[in-house]
């Protein structure tokens, strides 16, 4: 009857098949140590006797056998392998919790006690569907037609019918068997909701930090790029007419680029988890070297930092640096060489941040550096330390405001 079925399918019901098959060879074991025990007992009733010995004995020692933490990996990996259809997406894990041993013991003894039935039948039914496929061409022995329970009053035309109708329903067996363990699968061997919401808290964290460490790559090497390509353009404008400012800014560049490779070094090496990296954690400590870069790429800034931002919390300082560098870089990106005006300090519990500059002309040379993502870093910066921000165009320039609180950082 499967040559009805497609090639896909008939390797489908293949597989289940043996996942049964191999389900009713691990339950013999079990029997063997019922048929064993069960008469020894003073129980003086065969029928009590034998539903221990079929049912009860073996089901409850298969089911212990399921609590075994490592029951659930390998009835995970065999599922996702042989059962195909919804047991396709399994994970297979060992058992963590007492409800996933439950639930796995649970379908080691459906598992279990499903192959017996149809290795039962399978062994059984297509000797039994032979000899009626084969009885009114063959002149069988009386005997032996008795044995199959067969009578001479009846008659042996429908015989080859009821031969096929048997291996139909055998066909159906086995692949209704197989399709309700390949439902079942992932609601016995599938993660409980506690294992569930772990895994959505474990990919939340590798998703926040994988999005911290594309900040960092953004605003460390971005800011770098930016300044690089601004000194070396300053660097061969006045190559012949001002040697010394050429090589001042030719050496800017050169210890730009270097911070910028050490930064992606590092974030490279956490992003290949390696545990000897460790990420680059520059803070307000290192604001005037950054601020002297800018200036030699050929920008007016005009600063003002307050001494009392050396004395900020280090998470506080950290993101500081990063907002202060993200906002020269934007400056640097979409205005060009124009005047910077940056403030920063500390009022009361709060670190205060203001910088400004006017608009580039239009089409002019910042245009050429394209766009990017640097508000939106910042605004999530600003929101992680539970902080204000607020960012647009204002009296013919651009100004950004941003105010931290100080206690975010401890």
């Amino acid at each position: 009857m499967t040559l009805v079925l497609g090639p896909l399918a008939r390797r489908t019901t293949w597989r289940r098949w043996s996942h049964l098959v191999v389900g009713g060879a691990l339950l013999m074991p079990y029997w063997f140590l019922a048929i064993s025990l069960i008469p020894v007992l003073p129980i003086g009733s065969n029928f009590v006797e034998s539903v221990l010995m079929l049912l009860v004995m073996p089901g409850a020692a298969t089911f212990v056998t399921g609590l075994v933490p490592t029951v659930r990996l390998l009835e995970g990996s065999l599922a996702k392998e042989l059962l195909a259809g919804p047991a396709a997406a399994l994970v297979p894990g060992s058992a963590r919790t007492w409800e996933s041993r439950v639930r796995a013991g649970a379908w080691f003894t459906l598992h279990l006690f499903a192959g017996v039935v149809v290795s039962g039948l399978s062994l059984a039914v297509p000797p039994f569907a032979l000899v009626l496929l084969l009885a009114p061409a063959v002149g069988w022995d009386t005997r032996f037609m008795e044995a199959w329970g067969w009578r001479d009053y009846w008659p042996q035309w429908p015989s080859p019918f009821a031969g096929l109708v048997a291996l139909a329903a055998l066909l159906a067996v086995i692949v209704g068997a197989g399709a309700l363990l390949s439902r079942l699968a992932p609601r016995f061997l599938g993660p409980s909701a506690a294992e569930r919401l772990a895994a959505v808290q474990a990919r939340a964290v590798k998703l926040a930090e994988r999005n911290r460490l594309a900040r960092e790559l953004h605003d460390s090497v971005g800011h770098a790029l930016s300044v690089v390509t601004l000194q070396a353009g300053a660097a061969g404008r006045v190559l012949d007419s001002d040697p010394a400012f050429a090589r001042e800014a030719l050496g800017a560049i050169e210890e730009s680029a270097r911070a910028a490779l050490e930064d992606l070094d590092h974030v490279l090496g956490l992003l290949r988890e390696d545990p000897s990296r460790t990420a680059p954690q520059p803070t307000l400590a290192d604001l005037g070297r950054l601020l002297e870069q800018t200036r030699i790429a050929g920008v007016k800034l005009d600063s003002e930092v307050g001494a009392e931002v050396g004395q900020v919390p280090a998470a506080v300082s950290r993101e500081a640096y990063r907002i202060v560098q993200e906002g020269l870089t934007n400056a640097l990106r979409h205005a060009g060489k124009v005047p910077v005006r940056l403030r920063l300090g500390v009022v009361g519990e709060r670190l205060e941040m203001e910088m400004s500059n006017p608009l580039g002309a239009p089409g002019g040379e910042a245009s050429r550096h394209g766009g990017g993502r640097g508000l939106d870093g910042i605004r999530e910066r600003v929101t992680v330390l539970r902080g204000e921000m607020s960012a647009g165009p204002e009296e013919g320039g651009w100004r950004i405001h941003v105010s931290l609180p100080l206690r975010s950082g401890t």
